[in-house]
């Protein structure tokens, strides 16, 4: 028997073949390897149904090995007694259950629709970029595969990837592409749409010449790959996209779908075998974490590279549960059928409360120290058990809805132990490290794959199609947490703190005398003491800004605030900046009034800092009205919430789509549309329409709304609302940027006007 060790780059089964697995040699080989797979799946209900399905799948060609078997289903309080069918190639198991349940529609399915490469990392350990060692048998087939690491792992070996970038030069959703751009580590190329022929030939060459294992594209789904492969087909010039020659490129077809009362819409995705393919602009959170992040999603998920990438937060928690459920021998539901534990209404009412929320102290706030518990919700699953198996049902009406803890730890404590351990200790390292240090870039990125992950998990446990959730359990972690926030709220008022906001699992605190890290370090103390849960310091504001509604101003709105760290940085949450549909000049704009205040630490100081924020809106609406501000930077981009068809009064998103629907383009709900806004009728131009948009159509008024809107919730605090502003950019526009335009007026300026502050003496 040989051996090979390198690194597990894909996974995939074929049929007749088993699994085919390809290796990354640690002396620099691809070897495509065959390992024998097959795929088990479980039925159970009633005798003369399981009969029948055991005759039906003995006369089936599909060779399968059947017998009877008792499984744990979590849900259930004894086990499950189930026929056990084994479909000996892997490869086949998904087409035959599919037929099964058509046939069977009466019995209940386990561990029926799990993706194969979750069933190997489940039997064998391994999961994308596995460091591993393969033994080859006398066939050549792998007869065993040992990981050399695990995925919790903070610094892995990493794997020799060769990445190929294929760019087009412009936006095709603005039009076809002259060109594109290749890149292959030192090497750049500019290779033209026109001739096809010479384009399929160079890029054949630098493909066969360089065999990358990613290929990392933009807008590689929805244009590109599609448009490579047409121009192939057209002159039959194949494309060795597929490193593996047998296998097509599989294709799936673009969704609209609706999800905590969002619509999202997904492109298609065009997945290869042998090397993977990502396109930044249809990769899940691509632009947060990068491909680092890709790496660590797939590592922690087990979910393959190409759709660790595409899957939501909420599919890679999915496939943990499924993977740990797959070791623990615990049944996974085909279909989620477990109904909530029946209540009375007054249990209702005390157990769905949700986060806790403490009303902040509108105003500007001096040293201000932001505390927050570390991923609370996945500490408090793993430090209470919380899990589906372990929430029972109140016993008496009235009785407290907090679970009863077993002894034995639950599949999703199970599930987010390794997960929150590992990012905990890269928030550990990162608080020591340099800022030189070249690691902190990957350690954050991987850190931000873990929040996303970490933040699912709780939505999953209520979400009524999770495979593992219950509601009962999701209330009793919002249950922990309120007890957890109002213990550290106790906390810190024993300890002579003020409380100026909390909300789910933060709180910001002030005292006289407390500017410095160590201030705050006995409180964090008694706070992990009395909790149980780890707890940080998120930093200390020079001085920090609660908002207020903008419908009324007398009702403080939990998360609408900004502020600027002792280190200088900025943390803002719930202001236009960072809205999605905000015009990069707006949110431009907005974010300078921001670095102008932030030069001051002193909060006494900002109101000094008005005629210069004054100025710099009078420039920037100067530029705007003398078309000086590029109209991509105005671009205000908004989702369709529906089919066009259905909208009775159209949106500038839906008047968008109209544009595009009048040229031939498919609009579908969920995808974004991104237009200016224009004087008359429509109102709006689609950027994405091939004619320009004439400047001097732009709807002036609307984006100067827009700017004020933005600059006076950064300037209110300050009794500069937008009315108030208004006159002062407008009304008296010149006069305290050219005080020699009026000489009757030279030498006028702002006044200092009244601010709510909280500053401890």
């Amino acid at each position: 028997m040989s051996e090979l060790r390198g690194w597990l780059l894909d996974l995939y089964p074929v049929a007749g073949s088993g699994m085919v697995l390809w290796l990354i040699g640690e002396d620099g080989m691809r070897r495509r390897l065959v390992q024998d797979f097959s795929a088990v799946f479980y039925a159970a209900g009633a005798a003369a149904q399981l009969r029948a399905l055991w005759r039906w799948l003995q006369a089936n060609p599909v060779p399968v090995r059947l017998s009877r078997t008792r499984r744990r289903d979590i849900f259930q309080p004894h086990p499950v007694d189930l026929m056990s069918i084994e479909v000996i190639e892997g490869a086949s198991q998904e087409r035959l259950f599919h037929e099964v349940s058509q046939i069977f529609p009466s019995l209940t399915y386990y561990d029926a629709d799990i993706r194969p490469a979750l069933r190997h990392a489940a039997a064998h350990g391994t999961f994308p970029l596995c460091r591993c060692q393969v033994g080859l048998g006398a066939d050549g087939k792998v007869s065993r595969i040992l990981p050399l690491d695990t995925p919790w792992e903070i610094d892995p070996l990493p794997p020799p990837l060769r990445i190929l970038t294929i760019q087009p030069e412009t936006d095709p959703r603005r039009g076809e592409p002259s060109a594109l751009v290749v890149r292959f580590q030192q090497q750049n190329w500019r290779f033209d749409m026109q001739p096809p022929r010479a384009l399929l030939v160079n890029l054949r060459a630098v493909l066969e010449r360089c065999d990358p294992d990613l290929l990392l594209t933009d807008w590689g789904d929805g244009w590109l790959l599609p448009r490579l492969v047409e121009l192939s087909k057209e002159g039959n010039i194949p494309l060795p996209l597929n490193r593996d020659p047998q296998m097509e490129i599989q294709v799936l077809p673009a969704r609209s779908y609706s999800t905590y009362g969002q619509v999202i819409y997904r492109d298609q995705q065009m997945l290869l075998f042998g090397r993977c393919h990502i396109d930044s602009f249809n990769a899940m959170l691509f632009h947060d974490y990068g491909l680092s992040g890709v790496y660590e999603m797939g590592r922690v998920s087990r979910l393959p590279l190409q759709l660790a990438a595409r899957l939501s937060p909420g599919s890679g928690i999915s496939a943990m549960q499924i993977v740990k459920a797959l070791e623990l021998g615990i049944l996974v539901p085909w279909h989620k059928q477990q109904a909530e534990f029946p209540k009375t209404t007054w249990q209702m009412i005390r157990s769905d409360q949700g986060g806790m929320v403490y009303q902040p102290l509108t105003g500007i706030h001096a040293n201000v120290a932001e505390i927050d518990f570390m991923s609370m919700y996945p500490s408090i699953m793993v430090h209470c058990n919380i899990s589906p198996e372990t929430t029972k049902p109140a016993r008496k009406p009235g009785e407290a809805d907090q679970p009863e803890a077993e002894e034995e730890a639950g599949l999703i404590p199970q599930t987010l132990a390794p997960l929150l351990e590992k990012r905990l200790e890269l928030k550990r390292r990162l608080a020591d490290m340099p800022t030189w240090d070249p690691r902190r870039r990957i350690y954050k990125t991987q850190a931000s794959a873990h929040k996303w992950l970490l933040v699912t998990c709780f939505g999953y446990m209520g979400y009524r199609n999770a495979r593992f959730g219950r509601i009962e359990a999701h209330e009793a972690v919002t249950a922990y947490g309120r007890e957890a926030l109002l213990r550290a709220k106790e906390a810190a008022e024993d300890l002579g703190f003020t409380v100026l906001h909390m909300y789910v699992d933060g709180l910001w605190v002030q005292r006289q005398g407390a500017d410095k890290p160590a201030d705050f370090q006995p409180l964090l103390e008694e706070i992990t003491e009395r909790t149980g849960l780890p707890i940080s310091l998120e930093g200390i504001y020079h001085w920090v800004t609660f908002l207020p509604s903008r419908q009324d101003e007398r009702v403080p709105v939990p998360n609408r605030y900004f502020g600027v760290f002792q280190d200088g940085s900025l943390k803002v949450r719930g202001i236009e900046l960072r809205r999605r549909d905000t015009p990069a000049w707006v949110a431009e704009t907005q974010l300078e009034l921001m670095e102008l205040l932030a030069k001051c630490t002193d909060p006494m100081q900002l109101p000094q800092r008005l005629p210069a924020a004054i100025t710099l809106l009078q420039n920037r609406l100067a530029d705007l009205r003398h078309h000086r501000v590029p109209l991509d930077q105005l671009v205000v981009s908004q989702k369709l919430s529906r089919p066009l068809a259905e909208y009775t009064s159209r949106s500038p998103a839906a008047r968008c789509a109209a544009q595009l629907q009048a040229l031939g383009r498919e609009t579908r709900p969920g995808q974004v549309m991104r237009f200016l806004y224009t004087l008359g009728e429509p109102g709006v131009h689609c950027w994405d329409l091939p004619s320009p948009a004439d400047p001097a159509s732009l709807d002036i008024p609307r984006y100067t709304t827009l700017l004020l809107r933005a600059a006076s919730t950064i300037l209110s605090p300050l009794g500069m609302d937008e009315g108030t502003l208004r006159g002062w950019v407008i009304s008296r526009s010149g006069y305290l940027a050219s005080p020699q335009a009026d000489p009757s007026r030279r030498g006028e300026t702002l006044p200092l006007l009244q601010a709510s502050y909280s500053i401890p003496k």
